[in-house]
């Protein structure tokens, strides 16, 4: 009988009494709760946050009865018990009653668990405060404190600015009491998806370290490729293990590459059928609304190098694209590097099932053809697949006739330039292929550099002003007539700055190559230039050769 998994199950002591399957974390709880006493954590929402945090309570009370057989059971001191408070911001919190009904409820749970008791003319940061202190003084132990989703009030309303600014200082005010209460801690652990900025929510709260980004803790939450074939060995017969590897796997924290544990947990109980699991279970429509408001390159997702200040904070006031997408799990980490002013990264999209589900989502929001929208990507598959450009070409002008013009009138997003690339690159990225936005060569920057099978495409994009656009006016029912001319000034550009030379053969190359790999099996690399007229709102030049 197959061991059973724990799908939904955030308490530790039912997964460890009912025989569910558990990857062992006590090893980085035992290091954690050795060597820091105020830690903090982030990671992208259901990465397995809530059960460690479950764990580390377990460890506190003393229930060696549960850790037999496990990596902390023989090293800690079970003698010892300390009282927890644990606080978790379940449940909708859309305005300051709702916190405080959703504070007031964990309290009194605290405060029964704990045999102790506020008073009712008290408010509730004070009665959190009164818990620490009672709690020291009933069991002679210093007490724990562990918050789980500390950032759920504010991320549940970061779309109404004023709102979420009200809930911060809320929380605030709430967070500081730890900073007042030390003498009386022994350990407190919050975790969350956002780290919001020192100055916005942490001002009180310098002695924090954050551990979202150590090495050592790289793994704390989510699943090893070790995990995988090793814990659920009995799951994997008749599974794809490199197709697993390819849609779910990817994350990356500094340590091993891992697994969204939501993910796998639902694809070994539907049978090895893939699907967005992980991304079904919350809309970016927040970050949609970024996009719009920013005037955001899409192509550039693909392709960037940030600091560690960027990685580092989230600012209600300053909100940017990259820190959201990274810190709610839409971008992670792929390299990291050592350089004079500190470290940098380069992110990108961690697997197909965000590649793909996320521009889906995309796509539908910018064109609204959810209907067609699977035309679309199946015939502009399979015109690349095959090296057929013209095919390409009419699908991408059908694409774009095909945006119903309400879209263009409703919405300020397609004034802006970089619209029709961003659109043509969501499409491409929905189709799960290997792209480069922004490529990088010695002599300039490849809008996109896209991988298909033994084919390489070399994309530039262009936008002519309202006074050059030469594509002639039709009626609906005549075939767009679109120029294919050596006055393609997309197409001259990548001629002209040898874009391709990096990706050939290095016996035909003698230009120093970029630190973008080259990929062997690329046999033929195609140049195509795209150029749309924003006042046709559709591509009037589509220009390509083969080289």
């Amino acid at each position: 009988m197959l061991q059973k998994l724990p799908i939904g199950i955030q308490t530790f002591s039912q997964i460890r009494e009912d025989n569910y399957i558990y990857i062992d974390k006590t090893k980085e709880a035992y290091e954690l709760i050795t060597n820091y006493k105020y830690a903090f954590l982030s990671r992208p929402r259901r990465f397995g946050k809530s059960l460690f945090l479950d764990t580390l309570r377990n460890i506190f009370e003393g229930k060696k009865e549960f850790f037999e057989g496990l990596y902390i059971y023989d090293k800690w001191d079970w003698s010892k018990k300390y009282p927890v408070i644990k606080i978790s911001w379940g449940g909708k919190l859309r305005t300051i009653e709702d916190l405080e009904q959703k504070l007031r409820e964990t309290l009194l749970d605290n405060q029964k668990r704990l045999g102790i008791e506020c008073e009712n003319d008290i408010s509730l940061p004070i009665c959190f405060e009164r818990l620490i202190k009672e709690a020291y003084s009933k069991y002679k132990q210093r007490v724990v404190v562990l918050i789980d989703e500390y950032d759920k009030p504010i991320l549940d309303v970061i779309e109404d600015i004023n709102q979420a600014r009200e809930h911060r200082e809320y929380i605030k005010g709430l967070y500081s009491i730890l900073k007042e209460s030390d003498e009386y801690l022994q350990f407190a652990f919050l975790t969350g998806v956002s780290k919001f900025s020192k100055a916005s929510i942490f001002s009180g709260l310098n002695m924090l370290t954050d551990i979202s980004l150590d090495e050592e803790y790289g793994n704390i939450c989510g699943y090893t490729q070790n995990d995988l074939e090793i814990c659920f060995k009995e799951y994997l017969n008749n599974i794809d293990l490199e197709r697993v590897k390819q849609w779910y796997n990817g994350y990356y924290f500094l340590k091993d590459k891992i697994y969204n544990p939501f993910d796998i947990l639902q694809l070994f109980a539907k049978k090895g059928k893939f699907k967005n699991y992980w991304f079904s279970t919350g809309t970016p429509t927040f970050l949609i609304k970024l996009i719009e408001q920013n005037n955001y390159f899409l192509p550039k997702l693909s392709s960037l190098r940030v600091g560690e200040e960027l990685l580092d904070s989230f600012d209600i006031d300053n909100i940017k694209l990259e820190v959201i997408l990274y810190q709610s799990g839409y971008l992670t980490i792929d390299e990291a590097f050592q350089t004079r002013r500190g470290m940098e990264y380069k992110v990108k999209l961690p697997n197909e099932e965000v590649k793909i589900s996320f521009f889906d989502y995309v796509i539908d929001y910018l064109t609204n053809q959810q209907s067609d929208r699977l035309t679309y990507q199946d015939n502009l598959y399979d015109a690349l697949a095959n090296g057929n450009l013209e095919e390409f070409k009419d699908t991408l002008i059908n694409l774009f006739a095909s945006i119903p013009y309400n879209n263009y009138t409703n919405n300020k997003i397609y004034e802006y330039e970089g619209f029709y690339a961003s659109v043509v690159y969501s499409y491409l990225q929905s189709l799960g292929l290997d792209i480069i936005g922004e490529d990088v060569t010695n002599l300039g920057r490849i809008d996109l550099t896209l991988f298909i099978e033994d084919k390489l495409y070399i994309i530039e994009f262009k936008v002519a002003d309202e006074g050059e656009g030469r594509r002639e006016k039709v009626e609906e029912s005549e075939k767009l007539k679109v120029e294919n001319e050596s006055s393609n000034s997309a197409l001259k550009q990548i001629k002209e700055k040898r874009y391709y030379q990096k990706y050939q053969k290095p016996e035909t190359n003698n230009q120093k190559l970029t630190n973008t790999p080259i990929t062997s099996n690329q046999s033929t690399i195609y140049l195509i230039g795209i150029e749309f007229c924003k006042s046709a709102k559709n591509i009037c030049s589509f220009a390509w050769e083969e080289v």
